[in-house]
Formats: structure tokens, sequence, C-alpha cells
């Protein structure tokens, strides 16, 4: 799989990175109460898709500091304007996407980012929810794997909702969950045309089931009657 002539983490980024790790890891251990279940999921030293879902502008941050590994990320296009956010996406190196639009190059770059051997976190969703309840998957992340074959990690967080911060900042001290389930493989894709459009939604809504499976009730949102829920 690895082919490290498509992709390298550039030394900026490098650099950067452990950095932001720790600097989150201490906020969000200062302000919260933290727990992380899964971790002996994750398959250390290869690709795979982390699949989370997606409340707030907490998620990515949240996922990434208490990652044991190095995440690529995409972000939307529209924060990376917002003053601070912008900025510390342009340091951990967040790579930006055209909500809604079909990006080829975008594709692409994740694709070979995979196929590089790093690990690559997205939300399904393809945006924020605002609320617990999940909202249906775009068939990207579907697309993505059906180009690479590699795993996909349903990723659960929970208490990451708008109100955190405030809450934060009173003193409550929220709790913060991490849940990381086990590596799922999506079924291949073999059909053409619509049919295949149809078959990679399908993959990305299976997906979302193991997701909904680790989550709360309240965050099951439109997979709460197909959530699949591992042994």
């Amino acid at each position: 799989m690895s082919d490290t002539n498509a992709y390298q983490v550039p030394l900026r980024f490098r650099l950067t990175r452990p950095f932001l790790k720790t600097l989150f890891r201490g906020i969000f251990h200062g302000l919260t109460r933290v727990k992380i279940a899964g971790k002996e999921n994750i398959p250390y030293g290869k690709p795979y898709v982390v699949a989370m879902n997606h409340v707030s502008i907490f998620d990515p941050p949240f996922a990434a500091a208490f990652w044991p590994e190095g995440l690529e990320i995409i972000g939307a296009i529209d924060v990376f304007s917002k003053p601070g956010q912008g900025q510390l996406l342009r340091l951990y190196g967040v790579i930006p996407v055209y909500r809604g639009d079909y990006d080829r190059s975008l594709f692409t770059r994740l694709i070979s980012i995979l196929k590089a051997g790093h690990p690559l976190l997205i939300a399904p969703e393809g945006a924020r929810s605002h609320d617990t309840a999940m909202r249906r998957a775009k068939p990207g992340i579907a697309y993505i794997v059906e180009k690479t074959g590699v795993p996909v990690l349903p990723v659960g967080l929970i208490g990451t909702t708008e109100d955190f911060w405030q809450r934060a900042k009173r003193g409550e001290r929220p709790q913060l969950e991490m849940r990381i389930g086990k590596p799922i493989t999506l079924p291949p894709i073999t059909e053409q045309g619509a049919e295949k459009h149809a078959a990679r939604q399908r993959n990305a809504d299976l997906v979302m089931s193991y997701l909904a499976g680790l989550l709360p009730e309240e965050y099951r949102g439109v997979y709460a009657g197909s959530a699949i829920v591992s042994s």
C-alpha cells in the first residue's frame, strides 16, 4: 500500500503538529474530563480512514489531540477565514474542502495520502450537525475506500456540543468521550452507472450504522433504526 512518492507530510507540519497536539491535550485536560476507549482497535502504522460524527468545531481538535498517531484531516474552506481557527488549521495542515462540491483534485489527494500509508480523519456527514443527532452521510467516504481498499474506523465523539466551551469556562468540567470502534471492511462495489452511486451510498450508510452503534441513542439521528452494536 505504501507509496512514499505519492504523498509525504511536509516538514513544517511534522514540526507543528506535536506542539498543537500537546497544547490541545493540555487545554482539554484542564477544562474537561476526558475518556478514551478502544485504542486497541487502531491498526497502528497502516493506512485507514477515521470516520467521526461531527457535532461542533471541537470535534477535530479533540480527535486529533488524543489520537495516538498523526492524522491527516480535511476541513471546510469557510473555517479558514475565521480569526484564530483559520490560523490553527493552517498550522496543522488541514486540507480545505468546499462543502457540496465534487472536487476531483481533492479526492485524488486524499487517495494519495492513504496509498502513501497515512491515516485520514473525515466526517462522512460533510458538515457539522450543530446538535447531537447525526445526519445522513455523503457517499464520498465510500468512494475513497473503494479506490484504496483501506479499512474504516468508526469513532464516536460524545460531549462536544455547541455549549461545551461555555460550560467548560464556568468550571463545570463536562466529560468528553471518544469511542473507537473496530475496523470495518466495506463490501466491494461492482455496480455501474446510477447503481454504483447507490452502492456507494449504501456503504457510507453502513459506516454510519457502525458509528451509531458506538453512540448514545440521542446521537444516532437518522441511523437510530439501523445502528450496529459490535460485540
